[in-house]
């Protein structure tokens, strides 16, 4: 005759004051969105490891050519025409990676880069947790030099 598998057990819980008190809680969170200049951001994770965004570019805009200091972001192109232009290690003019729905790009710390949508885009964007890292070095809408939304 087999033998009887026993029941899986649950976890033990830990009490709170093994927990932490400033220990994040699983469950439901604020979303935010911000409007920009080019259309508008909605940050939907923010914690102290990571940043999620949809970043929604309107047909005809750009953000800035900028680059970042700590911030290391990942971008995905959910929808739309994009141009998608980088400054590769060792050039000093802008390429058009002809990022298509689908497609994913990496932008670690230093790489200069820039979206320019031909057509209404969203893009995910997930990174590190520096918001305010941007250092802008051109902008159309008047904002070098700043970190302002």
């Amino acid at each position: 005759m087999p033998k009887k598998k026993a029941p899986k057990r649950a976890p033990k819980s830990r009490t709170a004051s093994k927990r932490g008190a400033a220990r994040p809680k699983s469950g439901r969170v604020g979303v935010t969105h911000v409007p920009k200049p080019w259309g508008h951001e909605t940050i939907w994770a923010l914690s102290d490891r990571y940043v999620g965004k949809i970043l929604h570019i309107n047909a005809g805009h750009e953000l800035s050519v900028q680059y970042h200091n700590r911030k290391d972001e990942t971008v995905h192109l959910l929808s739309g025409e994009i141009v998608y232009r980088v400054q590769r290690e060792g050039d000093d003019v802008l390429d058009d990676m002809k990022l298509k729905v689908g497609e994913s790009f990496r932008i670690t710390p230093g790489t200069i880069h820039q979206m320019i949508a031909r057509t209404d885009c969203d893009v995910l964007e997930v990174s590190t947790p520096e918001i305010d890292d941007v250092v802008r070095l051109s902008d159309k809408y008047g904002r070098e030099g700043t970190t302002e939304p």
